[in-house]
């Protein structure tokens, strides 16, 4: 005599093809074909190229102009890692991916701004203001 067969909650033997392994997430950040990867592959190659030109070919003359540029096309390059190689977004794992990068984002804020305040206060006040100054030092 064989055993019996396993159902699930639903009545289903256990296999009948509608286990767990079988799930599909056919939203939009589920890209993990070649065609995926080569869009993502394709698309940060780009993303590096044109800041490169632009900074290599002095394109535009003004250098923070230049700056918030680059950091536009880095931003955008991070979204383009999450949804074609990390496979993120607000479904995936019920949500809690998008918390954590939330959460995530928060931290990194907060960390740069304090950061950069240090640096700025540090900068005004313990850099000498003048040639005068700096000849009355120890």
């Amino acid at each position: 005599m064989s055993a019996p067969a396993h159902t699930d909650a639903h009545g289903h033997g256990a296999h009948d093809g509608h286990g767990h392994g079988d799930h599909h997430d056919d939203g939009p950040a589920s890209h993990s074909t070649f065609k995926g990867y080569m869009t993502g592959f394709v698309l940060a190659v780009i993303l590096t190229a044109i800041p490169f030109w632009l900074v290599m070919g002095k394109v535009i003359p003004s250098q923070s102009t230049t700056a918030l540029i680059i950091l536009g096309f880095a931003v955008v390059q991070i979204v383009v890692h999450m949804v074609y190689f990390l496979h993120m977004d607000a479904k995936s794992e019920g949500g809690w991916n998008m918390l954590a990068l939330i959460f995530t984002l928060v931290l990194v804020v907060i960390t740069l701004a304090g950061s950069l305040w240090v640096m700025y206060h540090m900068n005004t006040n313990m850099m000498p203001h003048s040639m005068h100054d700096m000849k009355n030092m120890p």
